[in-house]
């Protein structure tokens, strides 16, 4: 009976782990016959797990979604996996489920063995976590968001731009893109025909939504890259683009991340669309690369990196 039912978590735990499974894949997993694993299958739906079998040469298992959550089965990496997001979860910027994850994080630790009970607590005593210094972001909301885009449903919403201005807009949402400090929305705007990016803790959802909708191709570049272009576009007063002299990914890890884009000329050469306050300060910031670069289409900053290099001469 006891090795029975340690199969039984064993064949549980491969059917959560992946989609779909065909019976002899099972078998072999599980060290047993074809019949074993009907029979044990047979045992879980007894428990009231929902496995739906497909007949065929190309038939197999696969675990469905039941009226409650199931017992989940995780390996060591996995648990500590879990605990170190929940603590993340608590401490980060949306609201609404820093307790909900607390309490989600009490009920594992108590059921880890002691092992690995003693890592997530270095993790928890020994890692500070930084606030993002992003504002706060509704759990439901996003959740709201996220289900529109799955389910291709418009919505209707009123937003306050960045200069305060508020206005009414009907979009087809599309993505929801995080940069570590704020949350937005990528969606196609209907009244202005075109990609627009919204920060969504300055949203405030009109019920009820708009039409279901077609997705359309994404930007160019993708959600992420469309955000990060719209950000880096927002934060500097000055901008300039410049070929550096290194591959991209070695320039990549050099810059802000989101706010200066690099583009990747060849595996030796690379094109950085760069910001900063002023072309004096992109001067200094270009200097602190450590890589040859070359002014593309910007006399200012031009001007500015020889006011620099001269100063440095005398120097």
């Amino acid at each position: 009976m006891l090795e029975t039912s340690a199969r039984l978590l064993r064949l549980l735990g491969l059917l959560q782990g992946r989609r779909d499974w065909s019976g002899p894949q099972l078998a072999d997993r599980l060290g047993v016959s074809a019949r074993t694993v009907r029979a044990d299958v047979e045992r879980l739906r007894g428990l009231g797990y929902p496995v739906h079998a497909t007949p065929g040469a190309s038939g197999g298992y696969r675990l469905g979604a039941g009226a409650a959550l199931p017992p989940l089965l995780l390996d060591d990496e996995e648990a500590v996996a879990v605990a170190v997001g929940l603590r993340t979860a608590a401490t980060g910027g949306v609201s609404g489920i820093d307790e909900t994850s607390l309490r989600a994080l009490a009920k594992l630790e108590q059921v880890l063995p002691s092992r690995l009970r003693h890592r997530v607590g270095a993790m928890q005593s020994y890692v500070q976590p930084v606030s993002s210094g992003g504002p706060a972001v509704d759990a439901g909301l996003l959740a709201t968001i996220a289900a529109a885009c799955r389910d291709r449903e418009g919505l209707r919403l009123d937003y306050t731009g960045h200069d305060g201005v508020a206005s009414a807009r009907a979009v087809q949402p599309h993505r929801l893109v995080h940069t570590g400090r704020r949350w937005y929305l990528v969606a196609w705007d209907t009244g202005r025909d075109d990609w627009r990016t919204f920060r969504v803790d300055r949203i405030r959802l009109r019920t009820p939504g708009g039409p279901r909708f077609v997705p359309r191709e994404p930007p160019e570049g993708g959600f992420a890259a469309h955000v990060a272009r719209g950000v880096a576009a927002t934060l500097w007063d000055y901008r300039a683009r410049v070929r550096v002299h290194a591959p991209a990914d070695v320039v990549a890890a050099r810059v802000p991340p989101t706010a200066w884009l690099v583009e990747a000329v060849d595996e030796h050469r690379c094109v950085v669309e760069a910001g900063a306050d002023s072309p004096h300060r992109l001067a200094v910031y270009l200097g602190a690369l450590d890589l040859d670069f070359e002014v593309l289409d910007a006399p200012e900053l031009r001007a500015a990196t020889r006011r620099l290099a001269d100063r440095y001469g005398r120097a």
